[in-house]
């Protein structure tokens, strides 16, 4: 069985268990301070096997962030993710929670985006480009950080950046990355987010001469809401029949991180033998 199907389940044991009940702005969350994981990417693409993950929508959304550096709703529309729906403001620059039904004005220059994050703060301090760069020009640098928290746009963003940071490290001809979440959906984003930084880090890799090393994960927040708490126990019932890790694909030919394709197809990165049990339905917490 794949090795992060074990880690992640073991960690949904220890949130049921100990975790403490809080009423958040969004609902009850059971909630624990802090977790640690180290993938070795060189071992194993770490993607759950114990229910079905949508590999498509997790890397288009990392290429929205990093490669586009777009914060247009659209963009991941026009490729068939809905992911950030609950979060665009609307054309009359408002933007309305629809779970909560709270609003907070924008302006009218933030409609059809999801304000000043993600890929807004990544394209404005040209963030991906000095990382690529000093990979490949500055490998001994201690330096190589992407910061998506910035404080001064912390007030126009609808959704602040939940993994906020990563470092990036040149060792032995070896990528290594260092990526920090502050607040963890156990049962939705994190299986998303370790998809995510993993295969980011797998690209960055490919595309500067290197091999992937180990990614170094820390949470903060680690939560599960109580409404997916069903889902969660249906999840550990499953520990059994967890099946082998796939192996990640990407286009050989591909030299360039701004070269991959982001269409819907994502042509040049693809999961080979992913082998998965059913879906089990999570409803994302705006």
């Amino acid at each position: 069985m794949s090795q992060f199907d074990n880690m992640y389940l073991d960690l949904c044991d220890k949130i049921l268990s100990q975790g403490i009940k809080t009423e958040a702005r969004n609902g009850i969350t059971y909630r624990i301070p802090g977790n640690v994981w180290d993938f070795d990417l060189s071992k194993e693409f770490p993607i759950l096997t114990t229910k079905s993950v949508a590999f498509k929508s997790a890397i288009l959304e990392i290429l929205w962030f990093y490669q586009a550096q777009s914060n247009r709703v659209q963009w991941l529309r026009d490729r068939g993710v809905h992911i950030w729906d609950k979060w665009e403001v609307s054309e009359d620059g408002i933007y309305r929670n629809p779970d909560t039904g709270s609003e907070k004005f924008f302006g009218k220059e933030w409609a059809g985006t999801i304000g000043s994050a993600y890929g807004y703060i990544v394209k404005k301090y040209n963030l991906m480009n000095e990382c690529i760069r000093k990979i490949k020009e500055e490998p001994e640098n201690r330096r190589n950080i992407i910061s998506l928290w910035q404080d001064c746009e912390i007030p126009t963003a609808v959704l602040p950046s939940c993994v906020w940071n990563s470092t990036w490290m040149v060792l032995d001809g070896k990528l290594y990355s260092f990526v920090e979440q502050r607040s963890c959906d156990t049962a939705v984003g994190v299986p998303f987010n370790i998809v995510q930084y993993a295969a980011l880090t797998c690209m960055l890799a490919h595309v500067t001469g290197l091999k992937p090393g180990v990614m170094h994960y820390e949470m903060v927040d680690v939560h599960i809401y109580e409404k997916h708490i069903d889902g969660i126990k249906e999840q550990l019932s499953r520990r059994n029949d967890a099946l082998p890790a796939p192996k990640l694909w990407l286009n050989p030919d591909i030299k360039d991180f701004y070269e991959f394709d982001n269409s819907r197809e994502l042509k040049d990165i693809k999961l080979i033998d992913y082998q998965h049990l059913d879906r089990i339905k999570f409803d994302v917490i705006a």
